[in-house]
């Protein structure tokens, strides 16, 4: 038995040492050959492959060779690299021929290996091979392995995994900046008492040299129906109360100022008749005034038609005072030609009446006003709009449409054009913020027009403008200034890192 088991033992060693034998032929190369990966890594819009093959006391048989391919693979997809080759001696003679006899367009179609080197002597080195592909998304689950192919028949072997790279590193992407603007609005003051105007023009048609108003006459009955509808939709609104009504009378310049001044006041007192019979405000609640001859209105005609010696009819309106004389200087001027055409087709549109009603608006709490925010919004105050925004998430689209809002009901305020180019900008709108800034006047020393302007600067990449109303801001107290400097100082070393990364590629 014992015999027997030193038999089978015999038989295996010569077994092993067979296959050695075998093995060892069938290698195409001696010596070792190994891999160390130095480089898997995207950086910007590349991909960088870099790997040492490592040749220890290698030597390929004369009429073999090695063909090394590493191959990037992901679970959705994989590719082959060029490939480094390493050929014995008549095995390259061969590759050499072969490209030699090749044709232009088998030459064109032809991918070439990444190397082909020799290796008929026995060395030791190292071969680097570095490739750079455009970088694709797919290749960010990516691994690296290297297949082995001895025969030259595609049949590969994978070669050991453990120090090859399994995982793309990926560049830490470096995104601009993008800006955290900080606002601040302005709460505009109390009104106590919500005093209002309005007005509306009439040009009223009367006979040559008489006051009575025939409502019926030419255009009266369209121009006085404009005062009603302005007077009716007061009397309407249960939240108004009328304090007077102001009846001005302006003139046509023709004739003496003592006359116009006569014929103009009657013609006022005519429309304040003719309303307080379909009104019934008490009658001391009307004012009658004399606007004087309409030279304002005449230079307003004259900028929207073409007549002739206009330049020269301007002149005299502008330079010669009234108590000098300046209508017997139109009547000469041109042999009379000019002041003919103003006194048949501009004078008659210059007596013009202008009713303006002075009312009181009550004062409205929050839940009020938000009511009155959907009806009637010109029946509230700034102060009051500012308390409705506040009542809406900040920054949300209905907290920003009031302040839109407060800019349409009063165009010629500092405060809401500030205010609304605020709102703008926290939603990015850049060229409405700009627009209200531009109609802002006397309030341009308020801190938060200072910081809405830097932020806008800002958002417009303009740094040094932002810098100086930024600052500017800040020198006055308004905290959240200081936290736009913060955001400007990141900006402008975020746009360094990029540019300076830009150059190193």
């Amino acid at each position: 038995m014992k015999k027997n088991i030193q038999i089978i033992i015999c038989t295996l060693i010569v077994w092993c040492q067979t296959i050695e034998m075998v093995v060892a032929q069938s290698r195409s190369y001696e010596g070792t050959i190994t891999v160390l990966p130095v480089q898997l890594e995207q950086r910007g819009d590349f991909l960088y492959i870099n790997i040492d093959f490592i040749l220890n006391d290698v030597k390929v048989k004369s009429a073999r060779g090695v063909d090394f391919i590493p191959q990037l693979t992901s679970p959705v997809h994989s590719l082959n690299l060029p490939e480094l080759s390493i050929k014995g001696r008549d095995e390259y003679l061969a590759y050499e021929r072969w490209i030699s006899v090749m044709s232009t367009k088998e030459k064109q179609n032809y991918v070439k290996p990444y190397a082909v080197e020799k290796g008929n002597k026995k060395r030791s080195a190292i071969i680097p091979y570095r490739l750079k592909l455009p970088y694709e998304p797919w290749m960010e689950n990516a691994h690296l392995v290297v297949q082995r192919d001895e025969c030259g028949c595609g049949e590969t072997i994978l070669m050991d995994v453990e120090h090859l790279v399994d995982k793309v590193i990926l560049e830490y992407p470096l995104l601009p900046y993008v800006v955290t603007p900080h606002l601040a609005y302005i709460q505009p003051k109390v009104e106590d008492i919500k005093r209002r105007d309005i007005q509306t023009e009439c040009f009223l048609e009367f006979e040559v040299n008489k006051v009575n108003i025939r409502p019926e006459y030419m255009s009266n009955p369209k121009e006085l129906a404009k005062i009603r509808a302005m007077i009716d939709e007061l009397k309407s609104d249960p939240n108004i109360k009328v304090n007077h009504l102001d009846i001005i009378g302006y003139a046509s310049p023709e004739g003496t100022l003592a006359i116009n001044k006569k014929l103009s006041e009657g013609r006022a007192i005519a429309l304040r008749d003719y309303l307080t019979s379909g009104y019934d405000f008490p009658r001391n609640l009307y004012h009658i005034i004399f606007g004087g001859e309409n030279w304002e209105g005449l230079v307003k005609a004259l900028d929207t038609i073409e007549m002739e010696y206009k330049e020269e009819v301007l002149e005299i309106i502008n330079n010669i005072p009234i108590e000098q004389g300046r209508e017997s200087k139109l009547i000469q001027l041109r042999g009379g030609v000019p002041y003919r055409y103003l006194l048949k087709y501009i004078f008659p549109g210059l007596r013009v009446a202008i009713c303006k009603v002075n009312y009181e608006i009550k004062n409205f709490n929050v839940d009020e006003a938000k009511e009155m925010m959907k009806k009637r919004p010109q029946n509230l105050s700034l102060n009051e709009m500012f308390l409705v925004a506040n009542t809406y998430p900040y920054g949300s689209q209905e907290f920003v449409d009031v302040f839109e809002t407060a800019i349409r009901m009063y165009p010629k305020s500092g405060i809401a054009s500030i205010n609304a180019a605020t709102a703008a900008l926290s939603r990015n709108d850049l060229t409405s913020a700009e627009r209200y800034l531009m109609m802002v006047t006397s309030e341009k020393n308020l801190p938060e027009y200072n910081n809405t302007m830097g932020v806008l600067m800002l958002l417009k990449e303009e740094y040094t403008n932002a810098e100086k109303f930024l600052k500017a801001a800040a020198e006055a107290g308004l905290e959240v200034a200081g936290r736009n400097l913060e955001e400007l100082t990141k900006k402008k070393v975020n746009k360094i890192e990029i540019e300076h990364r830009k150059r190193d590629k």
